[in-house]
């Protein structure tokens, strides 16, 4: 039996200013009402422009980071809880920033051996022959955003200005790649372990978009799934590696895209993960017989060593 007490007063930090600040809102009462229901202290801190006095007079032994994209998943509200002197869940600042920049993630994962789908890093300038040898489809997308926003499939060049456009709209650099044919897989670690994998498909969207990430559109999630016991063990091992390369820490998911051969291709790593109703982790966690407060609650409590 868990001894909540030793958790004290808890700040569930939640909201704040990204595009991803209604997820965010979810993900957070999820999160808060979790806690509460185990007995925690915990308090609802909706992050914004008063937020760092809010930390102060709150006098809050640790927080629970459930901020999803800019200023929340990038290492920012991480140097002030450092500041601060309060411990926090997830990635750390260094971690947290190059994690969520999509093109020194695979830069530096390359670099290590792993595989990555070929990439281009687009800036200003270019001309649309930088992709002459490039195979479509091709995925346009924002480095620093996450659930899909602003992100497109692109299956022909003719497609392909509009596309960049769109990315760019969220006052970011853009990243093309070769888009991997196959299966979307998933994996979430909690705590130094790689829960099972989840395949998505999506029979009635182009892909794992914003749409088929948070409404009732078929998007179809298996776990367990088609992989064999082996290739099961070795895309957790793989995750894991890829997670500490990072330096990451506590909780987070990593994207893979198998092709037909048979290869995973890292896509990206997430830090602070969605813990919506239909968010991945939970699906994982129940899989292995784990609640949604036990999720919780096993990640709070990587703040008690840290």
């Amino acid at each position: 039996m868990r001894d909540v007490k030793a958790f004290g007063k808890v700040a569930v930090l939640m909201g704040g200013t990204s595009t991803e600040r209604e997820i965010s809102l979810s993900s957070g009462q999820g999160v808060l009402q979790a806690l509460l229901d185990a007995g925690v202290d915990a308090h609802k801190l909706d992050v914004g422009q008063d937020s760092i006095d809010e930390l102060k007079a709150g006098q809050f032994d640790r927080a629970f980071v459930i901020l999803h994209g800019r200023d929340g998943e990038d290492g920012k509200i991480q140097a002030v809880l450092e500041t601060l002197g309060i411990p926090y869940t997830g990635s750390g600042i260094a971690a947290s920033a190059l994690a969520m920049d999509k093109y020194r993630t695979k830069l530096i994962a390359q670099g290590a051996g792993f595989k990555t789908p070929r990439f281009l890093f687009w800036q200003k300038g270019m001309t649309l022959s930088a992709l002459d040898d490039f195979h479509f489809p091709l995925a346009v997308k924002p480095v620093h955003e996450g659930s899909s926003f602003g992100v497109s499939r692109v299956n022909a060049i003719e497609e392909l200005e509009a596309a960049i456009e769109k990315a760019s709209s969220y006052h970011d650099d853009v990243l093309i790649e070769e888009w991997i044919i196959g299966g979307e897989y998933t994996v979430p670690i909690i705590a130094g372990r790689a829960l099972p994998s989840i395949k998505i498909s999506t029979p009635n969207r182009e892909f794992y978009d914003l749409t088929a990430k948070y409404t009732v559109c078929g998007t179809v999630y298996e776990c367990p799934n088609d992989l064999t016991a082996d290739e099961e063990a070795f895309l957790g091992r793989l995750s894991l590696e890829i997670f500490e390369l990072l330096g990451c820490r506590h909780w987070g998911r990593v994207d893979f895209m198998r092709d037909k051969q048979g290869e995973f291709y890292l896509i990206e790593l997430n830090t602070v993960p969605g813990m919506t109703p239909t968010s991945l982790p939970i699906k994982s966690a129940k899989t292995v017989g784990m609640t949604y407060q036990d999720l919780v609650l096993d990640i709070l409590a990587c703040t008690l060593t840290q």
